[in-house]
């Protein structure tokens, strides 16, 4: 049988890095790609350092053709890919009128449109491996816009709704499609980040809390299907308490957390 394999962009650091040593670990050949090959040569040392296989490449997602490359040369002959992690992202904070229309467009080119061409992409691979899955990263942004990650937040509120109509839309091929909810993770993303979630809230989720729980939600579906996974005591409590607030109370909540 072919080596169970994993395909995860954004690999050089946090998230990425973290999920591709966790699988690695456990049997998975990984394909770890990223715009940065120095971050990926470190990874390829730590993963071959215990034993692990690890296929590394350049890869910037907002290109189609380079999507179309690395899956072909990280699938080969078999053409299996088990999983695709949709992981690379950026992220710019601050008042909305203060951001660069440059970095509000690049928000949206990398979250969303560099997760439309990996998930097109990698369909005929996912397609004809049996039981194989998308995990999408979304983030507790998407719950409810937030004041200073407006469009960050609008990226992830897109990302849901392709991971909830792909999760019905491709049951018929025997793909299934999840998202994972973080709310601020300890990773260079949030690096100086100043808003009034962040000074309420904190930021209290590693890129080891992420990557442990990406692994469980792939671990396999129980009797009823999930489709999102918040991540963190906080964004489970928030998403939870979401689907039952009346949307006047989750204003008042968002603008109570925010400052705003």
């Amino acid at each position: 049988m072919a080596e169970r394999s994993v395909f995860i962009t954004g690999a050089a650091a946090g998230i990425g890095r973290e999920s591709a040593l966790l699988f690695a670990r456990n049997g998975y050949r990984v394909g770890a790609y990223d715009i940065d090959e120095v971050g990926l040569a470190t990874l390829a040392a730590e993963i071959g350092g215990f034993g692990g296989t690890v296929v590394t490449g350049a890869l910037d997602v907002t290109d189609s053709d380079q999507w179309a490359k690395q899956l072909a040369d990280f699938t080969g002959a078999s053409g299996r890919l088990d999983i695709l992690v949709n992981n690379a992202g950026v992220l710019s904070s601050g008042r909305f009128e203060d951001i660069s229309l440059a970095a509000h467009r690049r928000m949206v080119d990398i979250n969303v449109t560099g997760t439309l061409n990996g998930t097109y992409s990698a369909f005929p691979y996912l397609r004809d491996t049996e039981g194989a899955q998308v995990v999408n990263l979304c983030s507790a942004s998407a719950i409810y816009g937030q004041p200073e990650l407006a469009t960050y937040g609008a990226t992830k509120f897109a990302i849901r709704g392709l991971t909830e109509a792909l999760d019905l839309e491709w049951a018929s091929h025997d793909i299934r499609v999840i998202a994972l909810w973080p709310l601020f993770v300890q990773t260079a993303m949030v690096t100086g980040m100043d808003t009034g979630a962040t000074r309420s809230l904190g930021i209290k989720l590693t890129a080891t809390d992420v990557a442990a729980e990406l692994w469980d939600a792939t671990r396999g579906v129980g009797r009823i299907p999930k489709v999102h996974y918040p991540v963190g005591a906080q964004a489970k409590l928030f998403l939870a308490v979401s689907r039952f607030s009346p949307a006047w109370l989750s204003r008042l909540t968002n603008k109570r957390v925010t400052s705003t």
